[in-house]
């Protein structure tokens, strides 16, 4: 019987990745079809060639990298809080029994990133309000109190998954290609911005003083 491994002896030792620096586990599954055509129609091995497989392989991909990028985030993030003294640290949780969503929370704020349909990454706010957690894309307001959300964000959004002519696939929003990374800074930076805690105090003027006098001498100036 042919022997997979005597025929690429570099199989193993580079994993998917040749001597050039180059994605090449693709080649060996096309040596593995020639070897055994009847095992690959029999178990469709070539199916990853298929564009439904590739858009679902990209999502977990994307929503992983979306995912590590909020978790390095957070991490410095929080690492300024100084426990929670100066402000509420951000939490990066995984939702159970999926592939890779997951959700950011903070101050009864949730962001929720999540495939909800083939090629599709659906990204939204949630707040609970007296108990009760609104998730249909929209952050409700507690009392006549603001959100503090943009018109822009109130709705959720979604990043679409497009194939090239070459079988490539890549991420999209409202029909711009775009990156795990500016996503994940675009939106760690509104989710921090609209779940700053914002009690009001009696004595309201002065903190806001207060802390314009701590952010100029951070500068080094004076107020």
């Amino acid at each position: 019987m042919s022997s997979f491994t005597d025929l690429l002896p570099s199989h193993g030792q580079q994993g998917q990745t040749g001597q050039t620096g180059l994605g090449v586990g693709w080649i060996h599954e096309l040596a593995r079809a020639e070897i055994h055509p009847d095992a690959e129609r029999l178990l469709q091995l070539g199916k990853s060639f298929d564009p439904q497989q590739l858009v679902e392989e990209s999502t977990i991909g994307f929503l992983s990298q979306l995912r590590e990028q909020f978790n390095e985030y957070a991490r410095v993030f929080n690492a300024l809080s100084e426990n929670s003294a100066r402000f509420q640290e951000v939490k990066v949780y995984n939702i159970a029994q999926t592939a890779a969503d997951f959700m950011m929370f903070r101050n009864q704020i949730k962001l929720l990133v999540s495939n909800t349909a083939h090629g599709v990454i659906h990204i939204s706010f949630a707040q609970h309000v007296r108990g009760n957690l609104a998730i249909n894309g929209q952050v409700q307001t507690m009392g006549n109190s603001d959100s503090g959300l943009p018109a822009s964000l109130a709705q959720a959004q979604e990043l679409l998954a497009q194939v090239g002519p070459f079988r490539d696939v890549y991420w999209t929003f409202q029909g711009e290609k775009v990156s795990a990374d500016q996503v994940a800074k675009f939106y760690f930076s509104e989710f921090t911005r609209v779940t700053r805690d914002n009690r009001r105090s009696r004595a309201g003027n002065q903190v806001l003083i207060d802390q314009i006098k701590a952010l100029l001498q951070e500068k080094g100036l004076e107020l």
